[in-house]
């Protein structure tokens, strides 16, 4: 798996990179954040572990162009900033995950290693192509159109829309979601299935995301709504 890590922090930088490639990742470094996309779109990462401050930059404001230059990679985005809508910004940015400094670093290879796992779904390598009404997710290019027109997804919201339209009409529980899109080391109190499955009704139901195809199953979790005309 290869990662890039971007820190303008030389030393955290490099504590990171010695500690992933340790443990067998492939990683580059960079630390300036206008170099960022640069690298990404180069080596096309796995994984991006990304600082949220590099110096007065913050490196939200340039996630859509670093995931337009490598749409496949997960982005695990490291924030000082513990404020729960600055969590939250860097969510609905485009961001996958984030860690809050100062981190164990136990933690921060978990979560780089739940991101890659998504990689290794075998779903994700077959050919099958899911429909509801006007809606398609083609799991082998990972492609998605809502009439014939390509929706932009990250790809853990690619991976959220996959799981929820494979269990079509069935209740899930945030915890099952939460443990099959993020992994089993994600933390179980998290709101991050709730901001993730509102980005995807903004996206897949921009007209009228309160009566979108992800319907909220109260004191439980969501239900992809079945097609009425399969």
């Amino acid at each position: 798996m290869k990662v890039l890590i971007a820190d303008d922090e030389r030393p955290l930088l490099n504590f990171i990179a010695r500690g992933l490639s340790a443990e067998g990742l492939d990683c580059v470094t960079v630390s300036e954040l206008h170099q960022v996309s640069m690298q990404a779109h180069q080596h096309q990462p796995d994984v991006i572990v990304l600082d949220r401050l590099f110096g007065t930059e913050d490196s939200v404001q340039v996630l859509p162009m670093i995931l337009q230059r490598s749409p496949q990679s997960r982005i695990l985005l490291l924030t000082a900033l513990d404020d729960v809508n600055e969590r939250v910004a860097g969510l609905r940015a485009g961001a996958d995950d984030y860690l809050c400094k100062p981190f164990d670093f136990e933690e921060l290879l978990a979560r780089v290693q739940a991101l890659g796992r998504r990689l290794d779904d075998p779903q994700q390598g077959t050919n099958s192509v899911l429909r509801h009404g006007s809606l398609t997710l083609d799991q082998g290019s990972r492609l998605v159109c809502l009439n014939a027109q390509d929706i932009p997804l990250t790809s853990l919201e690619f991976d959220l829309l996959a799981f929820l339209m494979q269990n079509s009409g069935k209740a899930l529980s945030r915890e099952r979601i939460l443990n099959k899109v993020w992994g089993s080391q994600s933390e179980p109190l998290t709101n991050i299935v709730d901001v993730y499955v509102s980005r995807l009704r903004q996206k897949i139901d921009p007209a009228s995301p309160a009566a979108s195809m992800i319907q909220t199953v109260r004191g439980l979790g969501y239900r992809f709504q079945l097609s009425q005309n399969p």
